[in-house]
């Protein structure tokens, strides 16, 4: 018999039209609450398009929180193993 867990990530974006910036904080909420966070910033040069800097920010929010679910996998099998872990993506 298969066991479904469903684990929940929500994105917030916040842009800050004075600085050019767009931040996005992912927080995932499973066995751990693990945040990651990304932002992207716009030249003055660049036309004004949101959703770039959404996605943008977005995807390095959650290759962040990516980096650290890895470091909390490795910590939880060393607790299991009592020997270091280097986990790669």
């Amino acid at each position: 018999m298969a066991h479904v867990r469903t684990w929940t990530i929500e994105v917030n974006i916040s842009e800050h039209e004075e600085d050019r910036l767009t931040r996005a904080a992912a927080v995932l909420r499973g066995t751990h609450t693990i945040r990651g966070e990304g932002q992207a910033r716009r030249r003055p040069s660049d036309r004004e398009v949101p959703e770039i800097g959404d996605e943008l920010a977005t995807a390095r929010a959650l290759a962040d929180l990516a980096y650290k679910l890895l470091d909390v996998a490795a910590g939880d099998i060393e607790q299991f193993t009592h020997r270091p872990v280097h986990l790669t993506s």
